[in-house]
């Protein structure tokens, strides 16, 4: 049994993060992961999410993966109940889940009941690949990672924080791409459990083309 929230914005969907946990806020141990956002000029927003799962009363514990090993991060992981993936440089993110083993860890939190919330990058990391990081210019490949393969533990990819003004941009992308697309704001999250993939938070489903319906 498995259960992965994808949001845009993390706890801009606050209410959807409480939704899914097994026990209220002050028992759930939670795993900040922050590596994504060490190489942003602007970290606001991982401060605000930081301060609104204190106010939620969470047991927050930020950590950084990078220059971390298999075993280090099973350690630290061990008694985490949620693993919360910030965004940031979805790039940097994947070569650090790459070299640290942080992929194999996860799948074996997914299988004893943890969840799993991405945020933008942390939720591009679970697709097939994070080539959607580049379809509006917000990325950039600073760590020059040619592998673009991700976790695939979902068979779709994510574009996050979607305006009308990216509208163009990005049906030109879906229609390049093999995957089908599910487009989030930045009120929405794709909430994946045991299997089955629905929409939630505020706002319709936002369809571009067949590929992402």
């Amino acid at each position: 049994m498995k259960t992965l929230l994808l949001t845009s914005a993390g706890m801009r969907v606050e209410e959807e993060i409480l939704k899914i946990l097994p026990k209220s806020p002050d028992q759930i141990k939670l795993a900040h992961i922050i590596t994504a956002s060490k190489v942003e000029k602007d970290t606001s927003y991982m401060v605000r999410d930081k301060q609104q799962m204190i106010e939620a009363r969470f047991q927050v514990e930020d950590i950084d993966i990078e220059g971390k090993n298999e075993a280090e991060l099973s350690e630290l992981l061990s008694d985490k109940d949620v693993i919360y993936v910030q965004g940031g440089n979805t790039f940097y993110l994947l070569k650090c889940i790459k070299e640290s083993g942080f992929e194999k860890v996860i799948i074996e939190l997914m299988k004893k009941d943890v969840i799993y919330v991405g945020v933008s990058a942390g939720s591009y990391i679970i697709c097939p690949t994070i080539e959607m990081a580049i379809w509006k210019h917000q990325d950039r490949n600073i760590v020059g990672l040619t592998d673009l393969t991700a976790l695939n533990l979902v068979p779709f990819l994510i574009t996050a924080h979607y305006k009308s003004e990216y509208y163009s941009v990005i049906k030109k992308a879906i229609s390049h791409s093999k995957y089908p697309v599910k487009i989030l704001t930045d009120q929405q999250a794709i909430l994946v459990k045991d299997g089955k993939i629905k929409l939630v938070g505020k706002g319709k489903e936002i369809k571009i083309n067949k590929k992402n319906m």
